[in-house]
């Protein structure tokens, strides 16, 4: 653990150089697009090309698209992932219009709440001092708050699912918190959705450590609970992880 921890740190503290030694322009233009996805690939964030808006449709050819302008262009986008520079930097500059993904539960997972649930934690969570990692938040009304992934045990025997995790085509089903692990992804800033200037942007940027997802659990379950009107256990007791 320590170790992970040491390899975490430092990582970190590539990125803060990083950071400083190319200072991200304006997120509007192209070049702010780009650095804040090399940022991300910096962060260790796995990335892949998405689709984009298209008026206000999705850029896919897929009639009814129903996650328009969210989802990725290839169905290879778990193996296609990478953090790898160069590669990012001929995907964005070849396709300038696209968002991008970054897939989950390989460094990092997602909790992805309801943005008015996801205000309350966060302003909760900063009060008590709680270490809250990179947040972003997308104008379809949710917060994402990143964080390290529970991990894949080297034994599957071991894995226990859990019922708030959340994959492509079980969003529907999980209006409260959805927590993006294995086989998941989410938009990562700076991307572009449906609608005049709706975005998914970073609240808090990538220079803040991930933390541990538990630490944030209580209290974005309990925000949900209220959120969607249900008892805080109820929610909370849906989370056996695995074994240790």
């Amino acid at each position: 653990m320590s170790a992970e921890l040491g390899g975490r740190t430092g990582m970190q503290g590539k990125l803060s150089q990083w950071l400083r030694g190319r200072r991200p322009k304006d997120a509007t233009g192209d070049g702010g697009r780009e650095d804040l996805l090399l940022a991300a690939a910096a962060a260790g964030l796995p990335l892949a090309p998405a689709a984009h808006p298209s008026g206000y449709r999705c850029s896919c050819d897929r009639v009814g698209c129903p996650t328009p302008a969210r989802h990725p262009v290839s169905f290879a986008w778990q193996t296609q992932s990478t953090t790898d520079r160069g590669q990012i930097e001929r995907w964005a500059r070849h396709q300038p219009q696209a968002n991008f993904i970054t897939a989950t539960g390989m460094v990092h997972d997602v909790l992805d709440v309801p943005a008015e649930a996801g205000r309350e934690a966060l302003e909760r969570l900063l009060g008590a001092g709680i270490e809250v990692g990179p947040v972003a938040e997308s104008d379809d009304g949710r917060l994402l708050f990143f964080t390290l992934t529970r991990g894949t045990p080297a034994d599957e025997d071991e894995w226990w699912p859990c019922e708030l995790d959340c994959h492509p085509e079980t969003m529907d089903e999980h209006p409260g918190l959805r927590w993006h692990c294995r086989g998941s992804y989410v938009l990562v800033p700076p991307a572009q959705l449906p609608g005049e200037g709706r975005t998914v942007h970073w609240v808090r940027g990538l220079e803040h450590p991930l933390p541990d997802p538990l630490s944030l659990l209580e209290t974005l379950t309990d925000a949900c609970a209220r959120y969607v009107g249900e008892e805080p256990d109820h929610v909370s007791a849906a989370w056996p992880l695995r074994r240790h």
